[in-house]
C-alpha cells in the first residue's frame, strides 16, 4: 500500500463562518481553502503544518452538525492549551488522568467534539 496520509475529514457545521472564526481565532489554525464550487462553499482549515485539513461542510450538503466524535488533536502543551480555549470561550473538559494517559475534551459551536491529547 502506498496511502500516505489523510487528506482531510468533514466537519458539519452550521454556519461556516462562525466556524471558520473558531477554528482560526480559538484554534489557531490557518485556512487552506475558502472557495465558491458552484453552489458548495469549500472551506477547510488546518493546524499549522498539518498535512490533514478539516472542511467546514454545511448542513445544505447533506451532513448533520454536531454529529463528529472521536477525532483527537495532538497539543504540545495540553493544560495551556485547554487554559487558553477556555479563555476564549470554548467549551473544554478536563485535561484529567486516563488509564491510558491524559486527555481533554474540546467541542466546537455546533457540537462536534474533539480529544486533546499531549504529545508522545
Amino acid at each position: 500500500m502506498n496511502i500516505t496520509h489523510a487528506q482531510f475529514v468533514t466537519l458539519p457545521v452550521t454556519d461556516q463562518d462562525r466556524a471558520r472564526t473558531f477554528y482560526t481565532d480559538a484554534l489557531g489554525f490557518d485556512v487552506v481553502a475558502d472557495r465558491q464550487m458552484g453552489p458548495v462553499r469549500w472551506l477547510a482549515v488546518a493546524p499549522k503544518g498539518a498535512q490533514t485539513h478539516f472542511v467546514l461542510a454545511a448542513a445544505e450538503q447533506g451532513f448533520t452538525p454536531g454529529s463528529v466524535r472521536g477525532t483527537a488533536l495532538v497539543s504540545a502543551d495540553l493544560d495551556g492549551d485547554c487554559a487558553a480555549l477556555r479563555a476564549a470561550g470554548a467549551k473544554v473538559e478536563g485535561p484529567d488522568d486516563q488509564p491510558w494517559g491524559r486527555q481533554a475534551t474540546l467541542e466546537d459551536p455546533d457540537g462536534n467534539r474533539f480529544l486533546l491529547s499531549p504529545e508522545g
